[in-house]
């Protein structure tokens, strides 16, 4: 056992709430005490019923990013229901991916997105992107290939009610990145924005409420986003001939490329200069096309820290004619 001042040196003083699920990553020196550490956040806040430890790091067990976990107190009720962005999630947080950790980052990139435009949500997970976004009346098509996550996301859009402007798919997303630009470009689709009507109006009027104007999905992606920080980088090279010649027929006069939006990891520094040359090298070789930090509308975001020489980055920047319409190659899969 430690000394009792080095003991207190890195007392445990707080936990992850997701729902009623109180998520702990014990050191290793608070183990003997975990389960009085776990009665003691139950009995002194109301809104935990359950305390877990994580004992692996996630994405060890799958690729879906789950994790294993021990009950530290209360039962093991891992379905959970959220609130986020004014929308609500219910899950398995045993079986899908969440971090509450990065509220303010879905709302920082849905911020970024208009109204109207067309979004491509690679690794959609159970929707904290997509659903948001759907509400602010933007057109997403969001995929993930965890079928529980999948699974999840179609409660969230219909929870939600934004099944008019969020399509779900389940796919592997190497492939998802360069079919879903296809078929959006030979896909009809619009939403009537409807007025506004009380119960009580609906009643008396027995009229269907007044279109105040209709929205036609565009038919190219603006944004491209990918949510799988360990790995996403990797699945750049899909985007290398994203339309063929035949695709280019179907173009809108015009149109701009899409904005990719890849989350990765790197080291931390008090400027991250080092980390933007890395990140840039990194995708630069991925896409076949030199991108640096000077490179225009390229910017790279510090999200967070992760570990105490890990920070996580959304790397955001123009994706290149020269890559969009290079002539395809076959596709690796996961």
């Amino acid at each position: 056992m430690l000394p009792r001042s080095e003991e207190h040196d890195e007392i445990p003083s707080g936990f992850t709430l997701v729902g009623h699920v109180a998520h702990l990553n014990l050191r290793e020196q608070y183990m003997p005490y975990k389960n009085i550490i776990g009665e003691i956040l139950v009995d002194k806040n109301p809104a935990v019923r359950t305390v877990i430890n994580k004992i692996d790091d996630v994405g060890e067990e799958s690729e879906y990013r789950t994790f294993k976990y021990e009950v530290l107190a209360g039962p093991d009720d891992m379905d959970v229901e959220i609130r986020e962005a004014d929308c609500t999630f219910k899950f398995n947080y045993a079986k899908v991916y969440w971090n509450s950790r990065l509220n303010t980052e879905h709302q920082r990139l849905v911020d970024a997105f208009e109204k109207g435009q067309a979004v491509c949500d690679v690794m959609a997970g159970i929707g904290p992107f997509a659903v948001p976004a759907g509400k602010k009346g933007v057109f997403v098509w969001a995929n993930d290939l965890n079928p529980d996550s999948h699974e999840s996301m179609l409660d969230a859009i219909s929870r939600n009610k934004v099944q008019k402007f969020v399509k779900p798919f389940n796919e592997d997303g190497h492939v998802f990145i360069k079919e879903a630009a296809r078929k959006l470009l030979k896909t009809e689709h619009e939403v009537q924005i409807l007025a506004k009507q009380s119960r009580t109006e609906a009643k008396e009027t027995k009229a269907p409420p007044k279109v105040l104007r209709t929205v036609k999905q565009p038919k190219v992606f603006s944004h491209y986003v990918m949510n799988l920080p360990a790995t996403a980088i990797e699945f750049l090279p899909a985007f290398s001939g994203l339309y063929t010649e035949e695709d280019r027929k179907l173009l809108p006069a015009g149109f701009k490329l899409p904005m990719i939006h890849v989350y990765c990891f790197d080291t931390k520094s008090d400027d991250n200069v080092q980390e933007g040359i890395s990140i840039c090298k990194k995708i630069s070789e991925q896409i076949g096309f030199e991108v640096t930090p000077q490179t225009p509308e390229l910017s790279i975001f510090d999200v967070r820290d992760v570990a105490p020489k890990k920070r996580m980055f959304c790397a955001s920047f123009r994706l290149p004619k020269e890559v969009a319409f290079r002539p395809r190659q076959s596709l690796p899969t996961r």
